[in-house]
């Protein structure tokens, strides 16, 4: 048997320490889903495909030594608590697509297993373990036919260079031979393979800095079997590629794009242009999983930073002088341009002058699948986006495949009458949002809502999107109903494979805030209904009301592609000309060139970035404005959660607050002589007070009512018995409640500015028809956005004055607040609403 890193039986695992070689070898039992998590983050294990392995056996080696499903209560729960913990290992390397690629798979062979006749708790889990078990010798066999097939490749480019000789000299990168996969490698094991085959003269490793995973890890295999090796500096490689010592390059990849451009260890890319200055060929080894056909480029792959010490101390030891600033990336994205071939374990991709078409070769290899055609039903005019579904066996509905998608299911069907009526149901494609296609199925007895998601944006689709957030979408309707279910739709129905949700149907006259909104509806108890919701989901999602092992599981709720979709369109794309952007020319020309050059926004808007990824405070809904909500005078619910994630309290509140304040500004180029909406104008601004002061009110109640129930703030040091406690527990109350009101007028000046000038603008503006009129009401929104941003506001009373000042700029059109008692709105008028 080779080299190997990984040790398995069932119910127990070892992971060869590899931060320790080449002088020690220590191994490390793995008895969590937590110490793996931690053994990737901190490089115990590290090379993309032993990443995804070591993190499969680690939850199979959990399950068993935990009771092998027996600590499950039924085959749902096992389901839900594997793709928890897969979740959550995901996060422990988000570069590492083999990771994702693999907790997707298993965790959709977790709802299949559960959705089986006669499923129970066992059976699930004996079904991942299997699965689990089954990847450890898939990549071993995979690894094996990258070496011959990269072999071939590297024969076929030398000889049409003429420089084909029987014996090679092969120069490669990092580490990717047995320690960084099950056994045998990718790159290294093409090395492997040109040894078995007679052909190998000299492997030439760089030591790769500044983790050195070539000096101790690469040069560990190679010594280990016995080949000819030589290890260099990083920088030598230039030189010795000049004296004509390398005949090919091998180096392997985290993440292969759409377009083959490659994201692999730093340095990459420089041996990448070297090659191709000396007319060497430059080969990328990678299984198949490494290959992300809905990735447009190499400029969309998020690049991971290291700490600044592993360049700055040596050995633990510092080498570099006190303060000096340090650049330290995991990775560099070599572009396809540069790259002779990329192979995988089905043979190498088709290069055509330096393009590769991955989506293409993977559909060649039944890798992926295409999604459905669709028609005018469902907004897509007859085409499809031609991005590719990668979950096996999907189907995009339709008008018609809606209605036996949902017969074939008892369950279903139930709720909407007989099979034998299907051809009476009646379904309307109604998705109006960004995002997804819903549905609305309409049988003799009842009624349903079938939401699905596609990969790819719905109003930008050459824009990719992971089919997953259909997945959390659902977990979050369900853990939302269950803690607020008068403002949150059930959930009836979740399908992994066709990534859709089926929940319950909100009939008329429930419609879409927004749209009500824009034609003059009001509705006095949407503050309270708002506020109730926040209040309720928000605080018993956090640390406040939960323990800490009650939070540690449920805070792994990351959803980090959608996550990074909202980074880019409200904190990063606004301050710069990306290419989504959009606003209203050439009257708002000058304003929006003056933000790109605003110093002080970018540093508030890149701050508030990291307090949104880095503060996990509680469950949020996420996308929380006028369009996620269904009201009638007396309901609200919010809907469209696939945004979901733990993320800071502040961002649900402000959001809200900032959607009422685009109404409220846009409410001007609504209004006519006529019909002023002096009244719905005087909601609006008491609405944005009602929202905070109910919420904030309901807040305190709820922590008062459970009281040191959490971990956060505990009764031994905040409760009414001990010393000073009260004293404690009101300031504690009062310094979370300024953060969190400070917070959210910041988040939801970030959201207006997003909302004029960057992608997916409100229909608030955008059913504006007359441009001077629209471009009027965008600046005073967009000028107070920046002023809810930058500076500070004392009480939101303070908040909704300033914004009312803000419209009076001396421009038109602008319609007064109505003095007449008819407008006064419930027990307040709106000339004691901007009271202190």
């Amino acid at each position: 048997m080779g080299l190997q890193a990984i040790q398995y039986e069932r119910g127990r695992l070892k992971l060869l320490d590899q931060r320790r070689l080449p002088l020690e070898e220590t191994w490390l039992s793995i008895d969590s889903v937590e110490a793996a998590w931690l053994a990737i983050k901190d490089m115990v294990v590290r090379g993309a495909p032993a990443i995804a392995i070591a993190a499969a056996l680690a939850l199979a080696a959990e399950l068993i030594a935990s009771g092998s499903g027996r600590q499950f209560s039924s085959a749902d729960a096992a389901a839900q608590h594997i793709k928890k913990q897969l979740d959550y290992l995901v996060t422990s390397r988000p570069t590492a697509v083999n990771l994702s690629d693999a907790a997707q798979k298993l965790s959709l062979i977790a709802t299949k297993a559960a959705e089986a006749p006669k499923a129970d708790a066992s059976s699930v889990v004996l079904t991942i373990v299997d699965k689990c078990e089954i990847m450890l010798n898939e990549d071993v066999q995979a690894n094996k036919a990258i070496g011959q097939h990269g072999l071939k490749g590297i024969r076929k480019a030398l000889q049409a260079r003429n420089q084909l000789k029987d014996k090679m000299q092969i120069l490669t990168h990092c580490n990717t031979g047995s320690l960084a996969t099950a056994e045998y490698g990718t790159a290294l094991g093409v090395v492997r393979a040109t040894a078995e085959a007679g052909s190998l003269q000299r492997a030439y490793c760089t030591e790769t800095r500044p983790y050195n995973q070539g000096a101790r890890l690469t040069a560990y295999e190679l010594m280990h079997d016995g080949l000819p090796a030589t290890l260099i500096c990083d920088s030598a490689a230039a030189a010795l590629m000049a004296q004509g010592k390398v005949d090919a390059i091998v180096v392997g990849a985290d993440r292969v794009a759409a377009n083959g451009d490659t994201a692999n260890k730093i340095g990459t890319y420089s041996l990448a242009v070297l090659a191709k200055h000396h007319n060497v060929p430059f080969f990328v080894a990678a299984p198949t999983t490494t290959l992300d056909p809905n990735l447009p480029a190499g400029s969309d792959i998020t690049i991971e930073h290291r700490p600044g010490s592993e360049v700055t101390h040596f050995q633990g030891k510092q080498v570099a002088p006190d303060g000096i600033d340090v650049w330290n990336p995991c990775f560099d994205v070599t572009p396809a341009t540069l790259i002779e071939g990329v192979i995988t374990e089905r043979g190498l991709l088709p290069n055509r002058n330096g393009v590769f078409d991955v989506p293409a070769f993977m559909r060649d290899q039944g890798l992926i699948h295409e999604v459905a055609q669709q028609g005018e039903a469902n907004g897509m005019n007859g085409h499809a986006s031609g991005i590719q579904s990668t979950i096996p066996g999907f189907q995009a509905l339709d008008i018609e495949t809606v209605k036996d998608y949902l017969a074939e299911r008892d369950e279903l069907a139930a709720h909407l009458g007989p099979k034998e009526s299907k051809s009476s149901w009646q379904v309307q494609e109604v998705g109006d949002g960004n995002i997804n296609f819903v549905y609305i199925v309409k049988g003799p007895q009842g009624a349903l809502c079938l939401k699905q998601g596609l990969p790819f944006v719905r109003i930008a689709q050459d824009w990719p999107l992971t089919q997953d957030r259909v997945r959390y979408e659902a977990d979050a309707l369900r853990q939302q109903h269950s803690l607020c279910p008068e403002h949150v739709p059930a959930l009836y129905h979740f399908d992994a494979q066709n990534a859709l949700i089926v929940m319950q149907y909100l009939p008329p006259p429930h419609v879409i805030l927004r749209k009500a909104i824009v034609q003059g509806a009001i509705y006095p108890k949407l503050a309270g209904h708002i506020a109730h919701f926040l209040a309720q989901t928000l605080f018993k999602t956090s640390l406040i009301a939960l323990s800490t092992s009650e939070y540690r599981l449920l805070a792994r709720f990351r959803n980090g592609d959608m996550c990074r979709l909202t980074e880019q369109v409200i904190f990063t794309d606004p301050y710069h000309a990306a290419p989504v952007n959009s606003h209203t020319t050439p009257h708002l020309d000058q304003l929006v060139h003056s933000l790109r050059s605003d110093t002080q926004a970018k540093l508030a808007a890149s701050s508030l970035k990291a307090k949104f990824v880095e503060r996990s405070q509680a469950l949020l809904h996420g996308d929380m404005h006028t369009g996620s909500l269904m009201v009638t005078q007396d309901t609200t619910y919010a809907i469209d959660a696939e945004f979901a994630v733990y993320g800071p309290i502040a961002f649900d509140v402000g959001k809200f607050m900032a959607n009422l304040l685009l109404a409220f500004f846009a409410l001007d180029g609504h209004s006519t002589g006529a019909d002023t909406r002096s009244k719905q104008r005087g909601w609006l601004y008491q609405a944005v007070v009602d929202v905070w002061q109910m919420f904030q009110k309901e807040f305190l109640q709820l922590w008062d009512q459970h009281s040191h129930q959490g971990d956060a703030y505990p009764a031994a040091l905040f409760g009414g018995s001990v010393q000073q406690g009260l004293q404690a527990h009101q300031a504690a109350q009062e310094a979370f409640m300024a953060e969190v009101f400070v917070d959210a007028l910041k988040f939801g000046g970030a959201v207006m500015i997003r909302r004029i000038v960057g992608i997916a603008h409100v229909d608030d503006f955008r059913d504006i028809k007359d441009d001077n009129i629209r471009a009027v009401v965008e600046e005073r929104a967009l000028r107070f956005g920046r002023r809810l941003l930058l500076e500070q506001f004392d009480t939101i009373n303070d908040v909704v004055r300033q914004a009312e000042k803000q419209r009076h700029d001396g421009k038109k059109p602008l319609f007064d607040f109505s003095e007449s008692s008819e407008d006064r709105i419930g027990s307040h008028s709106v000339a004691t609403a901007v009271e202190p």
